[in-house]
């Protein structure tokens, strides 16, 4: 059975692990499935992780509420933990305000203590003062049967500040367009309104880390590639 774990550079790996419970057993697959992709409790060799709330002055830490559905940043403590930047203080007290060290990533505390990331926090799409998890975008694109892979960025819009756009990758001998999944989207998938992208690109494939990690970071440059092409035939019609 696959586990899954999470953590840090700073946190010398894992430091924290999805334990099955017995009751999910019972589950359907798809809800158990969704519970066990969670991140899960902090190891037994490290103090229990905590949930805080992004929006309290630098140093204090408030935990959110375990509804599974507040957001707010993982924060680690115990030995595993590292001990700070090598000569750089400014970024260790950064990294362990108010005591403990902040993963940069966006969770949800469930009734069970377990953690589930929803972000990073420099991913999330501020659009209309709504908050868009771009992962939980993500994941439910893939949803669709034709979509292998997907990667959600922010760009700008004149009216909303940001707004989703969304690259996929469709599976062998799949064919679908991109004005046909956000139609999908809008209409038969479980994505909320004002989540679902007004532009979907397909491309043959996502750039990624060594490790599988989408770059975020190319797909940004990709986006803004794109909005200087639209720019220049406009000015070419003109």
């Amino acid at each position: 059975m696959p586990v899954h774990v999470y953590g840090l550079t700073e946190t010398y790996g894992p430091i924290t692990k999805c334990y099955h419970l017995p009751e999910w057993d019972t589950l359907p697959a798809a809800e158990r499935f969704a519970r066990m992709a969670r991140q899960g409790h902090g190891f037994i060799t490290s103090l229990p992780i905590r949930v805080v709330r992004t929006d309290q002055p630098e140093g204090v830490l408030v935990d959110v509420a375990r509804d599974g559905r507040e957001l707010g940043e993982i924060v680690f403590f115990g030995n595993i933990c590292a001990k700070g930047y090598y000569r750089d203080p400014d970024a260790t007290a950064r990294l362990f305000a108010g005591g403990g060290l902040h993963s940069g990533d966006l969770a949800v505390w469930h009734p069970d203590g377990s953690a589930q990331i929803m972000d990073r926090a420099k991913d999330v799409i501020i659009s209309g003062g709504e908050n868009i998890s771009s992962v939980a975008l993500e994941a439910m694109l893939a949803h669709h049967p034709a979509v292998l892979e997907a990667g959600v960025v922010a760009v700008p819009d004149d009216h909303w500040g940001e707004r989703p756009l969304a690259f996929v990758t469709l599976k062998p001998d799949a064919r679908l367009a991109g004005p046909d999944l956000v139609a999908w989207a809008r209409d038969q998938s479980s994505i909320s309104k004002f989540m679902v992208p007004r532009e979907v690109r397909v491309v043959p494939d996502l750039p990624k880390t060594s490790t599988g990690k989408i770059k975020k970071n190319e797909l940004r440059e990709w986006a803004k590639k794109g909005r200087e092409t639209k720019r220049e035939d406009k000015k070419e019609d003109k």
